[in-house]
């Protein structure tokens, strides 16, 4: 089975309060954006690849990763242009798997991911990859799971409930209590730009992150009723003041897209990607 992936962008990130369990409380609008994905195969057993060639052909020994899990259920090949710099049995794919054969009787599986998507950019193209390979396994191996699948999801990561579903959702919670929301995108274009060399840890963005006094600030919600025009100054990302600081060079660039005609401009999740929305 194969799948392309996608990524996500935020459109608002407001950091309301840190909780008892040491997260924070969110609330965003999730919105997928398909111009950047990785392609993802899962086969059964001994089942042929339809990849796992071409991947060795394009990418050579010094692009690939392989892991083989401790009890020779599980084998991952993970390929990128810009060489993997994790360890592939750490993969989210590899513990989406772990995660089901904790509660089913799975059989064994080699999985293929080709990431092409950015990485480490605040697009949640690893959770989109998590998000992905629950849904196939289940799909897969009959597993008949509906609803509850996003209850795995979030085990693995706040934002991949939301890759389930893949349409705009307004998330709060942790990000994984979702709401559709019917986000009108006619006459608008959406550019995403990811700055080369900059990498921005989620931890990075929420060091130094000063809470916000939310009595003076319109519910999401509120913000997104309102033209696109409008939303300059009011619809922020919480993030931008601690990432911006430790890297000028993103404020610089969003600067740089206003100036070029953007309606809205904004980084997306923990960074250091960036979009803008423009009239068509």
């Amino acid at each position: 089975m194969i799948a392309k992936t996608n990524v996500k962008i935020n459109l608002g990130l407001h950091v309301l309060r840190k909780r008892p369990d040491g997260y924070h409380d969110i609330e965003t609008l999730f919105v997928p954006y398909f111009e950047y994905g990785d392609t993802l195969e899962i086969v059964a057993g001994e089942d042929f690849s339809q990849t796992s060639a071409s991947l060795f052909t394009r990418y050579g020994q010094d692009n690939l990763a392989q892991g083989i899990s401790e009890d020779g259920k599980l084998m991952i090949t993970i390929a990128r242009a810009d060489g993997i710099g994790w360890d592939p049995l750490s993969d989210l794919t590899v513990k989406a798997y772990k995660l089901l054969a904790e509660d089913f009787d799975l059989p064994p599986v080699k999985i293929f991911l080709e990431k092409t998507a950015p990485v480490g950019a605040g697009l949640g193209g690893g959770s989109a990859d998590a998000a992905f390979a629950l849904r196939m396994l289940n799909e897969l191996f009959s597993l008949g799971l509906t609803d509850s699948l996003a209850d795995y999801a979030v085990r693995l990561g706040s934002d991949c409930p939301f890759f389930l579903y893949n349409r705009p959702m307004i998330g709060r919670g942790r990000g994984e209590v979702l709401e559709p929301f019917d986000w009108k995108t006619e006459g608008l274009d959406l550019q995403v730009i990811v700055p080369e060399n900059v990498f921005v840890s989620t931890a990075e963005a929420y060091k130094g992150l000063l809470l916000r006094n939310n009595a003076d600030r319109l519910p999401l919600r509120d913000i997104l009723s309102r033209t696109v025009e409008e939303w300059k100054g009011l619809l922020v990302n919480d993030f931008e003041n601690t990432v911006f600081a430790a890297h000028p060079e993103l404020a610089a660039i969003k600067q740089s897209l206003y100036e070029s005609g953007a309606l809205y401009a904004s980084m997306s999740g923990s960074g250091p990607a960036l979009f803008a929305l423009y009239r068509a």
